[in-house]
């Protein structure tokens, strides 16, 4: 059992990593509190010398002095405006500098995530997420370090001043400024909530938005757009009520914090009738200081608010942790050549629905399998697990004789390679499409890569623009050529093509799979006749493994029927 202590601890260190990226160097971190020093000393410097002009020219003092003050006075307003103006660059450079870094990290987190966490959380929601909340931070900091910090400094300052002007007063002005602090912290433990449940909503609203945009042509095609449109309505219904909660709760504690110090400043005046005019001027200019950086604190609670709202999803998103294990002592895969494959009994599960059971496949280097079968029977699970995007529930996958649970998810990355029919294309250069970003060997490599896919002739450094889907495929070949794996796996590559498309899809797969082990999920079987084995997927299970030739010339076979079947 975790102790309260214990839970505590931990949750401190939590707090001090997620808050590490957003901390200044030194240098940057020393500018900072000289400027914010500045801009609380001058302010507070400025009162002294409004009461020597009062308490002077009550008592005669000649024109010349008077104007000394004065022009002091103005060179103490705009060299307070000055620090301010540059506590606010300094502040503005510091928070997008830390919240940058911490962008950078958690999209480095986000993309670290396997296929189940991606599954469960659509991209706009992802992006809302990395991106919203962090800006919601950036925004905060900036105000902590220009409203809050400097506010909280300028009214110590304020409440040691009165002190020495009035001792008493300084006890009230302690009092009041204590008990208003006291019920700030309140209202904002009630004002949390209602912002973290606004992000919320509004996640909601952005996930939704961009799968309905991806799905638009398809939702047009087939009249489903009135369903979108009142799904979307009902998530902005849902994102307008919350932020009216969280308006609601902070525009009623701006009020109630207005009310409060205006008899507060009617108290002080009261208290002051006793002392000198340029005194009890003194005072109410330090009694408005007061308020200046309370309404500052209460006018940045939403930003508070949401600040803490992000970092708390921030921490959550932080927190999520790859269902796929890194071993302790990762072993690569054979570097070179085919690498044989092995299914050993393999179950799997999506959400404790049985989707594999007792799986038994192997393949020799170099040898091709064809997976066939009804949709849903199982077949791209099978494709998933040899591309290790999940971890079997039961049996091992080997590859190159190793266990994948035990092996270097970089030598997995390296050689391993999945081409779906899905193919994703960058608004980019085709060199960037076909690199995806990464270094590589050189443009002749490149072009070498791209000819043997069929795709001579290409302008490395044109944008991609439209391509067809045959033309997408190949260039997903090109891909996977160029990273020259040991194993293929193709995942119905062929499946949006005419015959035309098919055909020279066909002779590229050809030279892909040459030299290398591969795995084939096709529903069209005549595109099987390059595969050495061929393996029907039913419900889950192996109903038929075979060499493809003999399962041919066995017309009782479930292949030859289905072949059958599918000539006719």
């Amino acid at each position: 059992m975790v102790t309260s202590s214990t839970a505590s601890t931990s949750g401190r260190a939590s707090a001090r990593r997620l808050l590490r990226p957003l901390l200044p160097g030194p240098g940057p971190a020393a500018l900072l509190a000289l400027a914010v020093t500045a801009a609380t000393a001058l302010p507070l410097a400025a009162p002294q010398l409004t009461r020597r002009f009062v308490d002077d020219a009550a008592a005669g003092a000649g024109a010349g002095r008077l104007t000394l003050i004065a022009l002091g006075y103005l060179g103490l307003a705009v060299a307070g405006q000055a620090a301010r103006l540059v506590t606010a660059w300094l502040a503005g450079k510091v928070a997008w500098e830390g919240t940058d870094r911490l962008r950078e990290r958690l999209a480095e987190h986000v993309l670290g995530l396997d296929a189940a966490f991606h599954g469960g959380h659509t991209p706009g929601e992802l992006i809302e997420r990395v991106d919203g909340d962090v800006a919601a931070v950036a925004g905060f900091v900036v105000a902590f370090l220009l409203d809050v910090v400097v506010g909280v400094l300028l009214l110590c300052g304020v409440v040691v001043t009165v002190f020495t002007v009035d001792p008493d007063l300084g006890a009230v002005l302690l009092a009041f400024c204590m008990l208003t602090g006291l019920g700030t912290v309140r209202a904002q433990r009630l004002a949390v909530p209602s912002a973290t449940r606004a992000q919320a909503a509004r996640a909601a609203l952005l996930g939704h938005l961009e799968e309905r945009l991806a799905g638009a042509e398809d939702l047009r095609a087939n009249g489903a757009g009135e369903h979108a449109l009142r799904r979307f309505h009902q998530l902005s219904a849902a994102l307008w009520r919350a932020e009216r909660r969280s308006d609601a709760v902070g525009s009623g504690i701006l009020a109630g914090t207005g009310a409060a110090f205006a008899a507060g400043t009617a108290l002080m005046l009261a208290l002051s009738g006793t002392l000198s005019t340029g005194t009890a001027v003194l005072l109410l200019q330090y009694t408005l200081m007061v308020r200046t950086p309370f309404e500052r604190l209460i006018d940045q609670l939403r930003r508070y608010q949401t600040a803490v709202a992000g970092l708390a999803r921030i921490g959550g998103l932080l927190a999520e942790r790859p269902a796929l294990r890194v071993p302790a002592a990762p072993r690569p895969l054979p570097a070179a050549g085919p690498l044989g494959l092995e299914l050993d009994a393999v179950g799997f599960a999506y959400d404790g629905e049985p989707v594999l059971r007792d799986v038994t496949l192997r393949l020799a280097p170099g040898e091709t399998l064809g997976l066939v079968g009804r949709t849903g029977g199982g077949k791209t699970t099978v494709a998933r697990l040899v591309a290790r995007l999940y971890d079997p529930a039961a049996g091992a996958v080997r590859v190159g004789g190793v266990d994948l649970r035990e092996a270097d998810p970089a030598s997995v990355r390296a050689r391993v390679c999945m081409v779906t029919q899905d193919v994703h294309l960058f608004t980019a250069s085709v060199r960037d499409n076909l690199t995806l970003f990464r270094s590589h060997p050189g443009d002749d490599r490149l072009r070498a890569a791209l000819a043997e896919a069929g795709l001579p002739g290409w302008d490395l450094d044109a944008p991609l623009g439209a391509v067809s889907a045959g033309q997408a495929q190949l260039l997903a070949f090109a891909r996977a050529l160029l990273a020259d794996p040991g194993l293929v796996i193709l995942d119905e590559p062929s499946s949006r093509l005419d015959p035309a498309a098919e055909r020279g899809l066909q002779r590229a797969m050809t030279r892909l799979l040459t030299g290398r082990t591969g795995v084939v999920i096709a529903h069209r079987l005549a595109s099987l006749s390059h595969v050495d084995k061929i393996a029907v997927v039913s419900d889950g299970e192996i109903a038929e493994y075979g060499a493809r030739r003999d399962l041919l010339a066995d017309s009782g076979s479930r292949f030859s029927r289905m072949l059958a079947e599918a000539r006719r």
